[in-house]
């Protein structure tokens, strides 16, 4: 097992793993705008290598540049699926090599996320990690049904709250979490529980409300990787963060790793941030530990507004998808349902909570695609 280390890493290894390809490519891509990437595929493809691009169906940019990149891949010779609709977001980024290496990023194919973001890529050839990959690949290419069965590989929205509230739950000593948001309630008590036991929690990116624990901005980059270090000896790499769209209701990919090497790279790279950060610790009264987990507060109104501006199209779709679910409902329970009166203040609130989740993902969204502000 290997680790890639972005930004110092940059995008030598990805290439160098397209170049050596011999059979085969299964690329899943959330975004790309790394011209030398797009190159090295297609001329896989043109030494006979079987490259086959899994496209997001979506992504905050929108659908142009998608298309586009399909457009090109399919003029290249390049075998193009398109993800399905039916989640919020297919975000997870991974590349099978000749099914024999697999490797599963926090970063997407761009300059800003590999020249100036921290980032993480496990690179591995476990058996079961390939075959796991390759199942995956296949379900979502085809659109059907994935069905995990190797805990260390995390998908969301499948295994993704049940294994990391695990992962964190079972810490000994000492978290080191790389998040730009943490704002899952069930994640933040479990949190908020370890410190109260004892366990040193450290995080380097955003947390809603007040945390009993210490809380660092990431200094000098970009911070776009999902990285949880337990106890030193194990690790979390992914694309998720511990927040609840991200780990019920968006495709997501992530490993628990437990190499030696890797872990301790990770390790040192948390705490070369840590110590170069500025600190960003909330001043709690005593019992914090034990206070209730707050809703998240963390954008500005200049922000929140900008967020709604960029994202009015994209939230759109919603309205469609609700009054399909209605639809639905009404065709299986018949039309009487809709004049009981806590009938419909059930689906009004049903409603309300999925906007209210749609809005709170597209600022997190927009804050992320801000450049990094200075810590006073």
């Amino acid at each position: 097992m290997k680790l890639i280390i972005e930004p110092a890493d940059g995008v030598a290894p990805l290439l160098s793993a397209i170049n050596r390809a011999k059979t085969s490519v299964e690329i899943a891509i959330f975004r790309l705008d790394r011209r030398d990437v797009e190159t090295a595929l297609k001329a896989a493809a043109a030494r006979g290598v079987r490259v086959t691009a899994l496209i997001a169906f979506a992504n905050r940019g929108g659908e142009k540049r998608l298309r586009q990149i399909e457009l090109r891949f399919l003029d290249a010779g390049i075998i193009v699926a398109r993800t399905s609709g039916d989640l919020v977001r297919y975000h997870g980024k991974y590349i099978l090599i000749d099914r024999r290496v697999l490797y599963v990023l926090s970063f997407n194919f761009t300059g800003l996320d590999i020249d100036h973001s921290r980032g993480f890529g496990v690179v591995t050839s476990r058996p079961n990690c390939l075959q796991e990959a390759a199942k995956l690949f296949k379900a979502d290419c085809t659109r059907t049904r994935y069905t995990p069965k190797v805990e260390t590989f995390v998908v969301s929205p499948e295994n993704s709250r049940r294994v990391l509230g695990t992962f964190l739950a079972r810490a000994k000593t000492q978290l080191l979490i790389y998040d730009p948001m943490i704002s899952d309630r069930e994640m933040l008590k479990i949190l908020q529980a370890r410190t109260k036991a004892g366990v040193e929690v450290k995080v380097i990116g955003q947390v809603s409300g007040r945390a009993p624990f210490e809380v660092q901005k990431l200094a000098g980059a970009r911070l776009h990787t999902r990285t949880i270090i337990r106890d030193r000896r194990q690790a979390f790499v992914g694309s998720q963060s511990l927040r609840g769209p991200e780990l019920d209701s968006r495709r997501e990919l992530g490993l628990i790793v437990q190499d030696p090497k890797a872990v301790k790279q990770l390790v040192d790279t948390f705490e070369s941030d840590w110590t170069s950060t500025s600190a960003q610790r909330v001043p709690l009264p005593p019992d914090a530990a034990g206070a209730p987990v707050e809703e998240p507060t963390t954008a500005s109104p200049r922000e929140t507004a900008k967020a709604v501006a960029i994202f009015t199209k994209e939230l759109q779709p919603l309205a469609a998808t609700v009054k399909k679910a209605v639809r639905q409902a009404v065709v299986k329970a018949g039309e009487d349902v809709l004049h009981d009166k806590d009938v419909k203040d059930t689906m009004k609130k049903v409603v309300k909570q999925a906007i209210k989740e749609a809005v709170k993902d597209a600022v997190h969204e927009a804050q992320e695609a801000l450049p990094p502000r200075s810590v006073e």
